[in-house]
């Protein structure tokens, strides 16, 4: 078995729950004495000691040869995946649905073509029911093929039912398929690009996006249709950074789940995605009070859904409460209340137990870097912003890989490395270069610590005074206003300029903002 499938084995074990475990010894043992199976006791020795060791296997296993090694680790993994399917069949619809045509076809080879069809349409109706149109698609033309060579119960105009059937869902997945196909394509490019960086971004972008746009009127697609109808117009207003008009379509998509909740508790991974967009757009926006209200409701959803019994359920739950309890805590600025968060998020991406990926992993270490710099902890959140600029040729989010090496410079400047930052200011000035990241904000910062250096002490003041002036022009800008979405250089100026925590200045802000605070007389 090559090192890559034993791997995957290894994880496929490692993720496995106690009742998995239990249900799969149960499933093994049906049959046959548990003792006498090879590949159970393959599976024992894994799941004992966790890593895998040729030589340990052997040398507890003497029943095993060498030789045997490969195809028993090769028929443990189809033992596993199939005893998890017999497990999931009763609470996942779509596997139940594939059973349903797995016997529906055996009975069609021994002949049985009427008990076929029956379960033919029960299969049909389940997968109706849950929007599961490529399923039903799937059962109509088997439907298509047993009336078509054999009488069976056909009546009546049976055939031309049958060929409106296919005909409908066939347009369905057609024109589900344009826009699913399109919103990929966005977040392809919003992995690349981020946020639209000057006008030869946003006309790209917007020339993308309106010519791979379908013609198709919205009131005339099914639920996954208008989904990712929906999908694919947040992306591309997030990545133009008109946020009220990402707000639109992200309240849309969660409001399709809420009109029809039978479909949220079918399809919980997109109704998570569809909570995560819509409190991004509101951090976005600076809406707290809807943006709290709707974190409210996401913590809330694991009081409604057994999240654990999926695997992949949990792990998005997980990282969507956590992502925005952090921005929450940006939001308020409560940063070293935000802090007592950090160890959990770090324990969950060291145990990878939910396997996020290293754009996500990445995403977590910016903020809790940010996190510490507004709680004035600089040592820290340098830690974790080497996280990100350690990492060897990322090809995603150049965006955050730029803004951790600016927030890294300032974090030493409060450190007072002043050597460090005037060697790295050349290096992250050429990677900024490289990267076509260099905009006037930037560039504004690159000026002002290049001079830190040479500046008495009496002058510091000003030249924050100065710098902050400078950036409150760029604020607005279209092409520039995205540098303040990553980093509140504004607070961090105002903070020197007052000699003031970050942290009070960030909350006293908010305050402000949320009428909760009366301006002193």
């Amino acid at each position: 078995m090559p090192k890559q499938k034993t791997d995957d084995l290894i994880q496929l074990i490692k993720s496995l729950t106690r009742a998995e475990k239990r249900h799969f010894r149960l499933f093994v043992g049906r049959n046959q004495a548990s003792d006498e199976i090879l590949f159970l006791q393959l599976f024992d020795v894994l799941d004992k000691y966790k890593e895998y060791d040729e030589e340990l296997i052997l040398r507890k296993l003497p029943a095993i040869k060498k030789t045997q090694l490969s195809n028993l680790k090769a028929h443990l993994y189809k033992q596993l995946l199939t005893s998890l399917r017999l497990l999931n069949r009763n609470h996942v619809d779509d596997i139940l649905i594939r059973e349903l045509i797995d016997h529906a076809k055996v009975l069609y080879d021994k002949g049985l073509y009427r008990q076929s069809i029956d379960i033919l349409d029960k299969a049909k109706a389940r997968a109706l029911k849950g929007k599961f149109n490529a399923l039903a698609l799937e059962v109509i033309e088997f439907e298509k093929y047993i009336e078509a060579q054999y009488i069976t119960r056909s009546i009546e105009g049976r055939a031309e039912e049958l060929t409106e059937e296919a005909t409908t869902i066939n347009k369905i997945l057609a024109d589900t398929n344009q826009f699913s196909n399109l919103a990929l394509q966005m977040y392809g490019l919003y992995l690349k690009v981020g946020f639209v960086r000057d006008e030869k971004d946003y006309f790209y972008i917007r020339e993308f996006f309106h010519s791979n746009l379908p013609d198709i009127d919205y009131q005339r697609l099914d639920f996954f249709g208008k989904i990712y109808y929906c999908q694919a117009h947040i992306w591309y207003y997030h990545m133009t950074q008109d946020f009220p008009m990402s707000y639109r379509y992200a309240q849309r998509w969660v409001d399709l789940f809420h009109d029809v909740p039978d479909l949220k508790m079918l399809n919980v991974p997109m109704y998570l995605k569809g909570m995560h967009n819509l409190l991004n757009v509101l951090f976005n926006l600076l809406y707290y009070s809807k943006f709290e209200k709707t974190l409210t409701e996401l913590k809330k959803f694991s009081n409604e859904y057994d999240i654990v019994q999926n695997k992949n359920t949990e792990g998005l739950y997980y990282l969507f409460l956590y992502n925005h309890t952090i921005k929450k805590h940006f939001l308020e600025g409560t940063f070293s209340e935000g802090i007592k968060i950090i160890p959990k998020v770090v324990e969950l991406i060291e145990e990878d137990e939910y396997n996020w990926d290293n754009h996500r992993v990445m995403l977590f270490y910016y903020r809790i870097a940010c996190l510490y710099f507004g709680s004035g902890d600089n040592e820290n959140a340098i830690e974790y912003l080497n996280m990100i600029i350690n990492q060897k040729n990322p090809d995603y989010r150049a965006d955050i890989q730029c803004f951790a090496r600016i927030l890294n410079l300032i974090a030493h400047y409060e450190l007072g490395n002043a050597q460090l930052v005037e060697y790295q200011v050349k290096s992250v000035y050429r990677f900024l270069a490289k990267m076509e990241e260099l905009q006037a904000v930037q560039q504004e910062i690159f000026r002002f610590v290049r001079r830190v250096p040479r500046m008495r002490e009496h002058e510091m003041k000003n030249e924050f005074i100065h710098l902050k002036n400078k950036l409150i022009k760029l604020q607005d800008d279209p092409y520039e206003k995205r540098a303040f979405l990553y980093l509140d250089i504004i607070s961090w100026l105002e903070s020197k300029i007052e000699n003031r925590p970050l942290e009070d200045i960030a909350r006293e802000k908010f305050l402000k903002r949320e009428g909760l605070l009366k301006e002193t007389l």
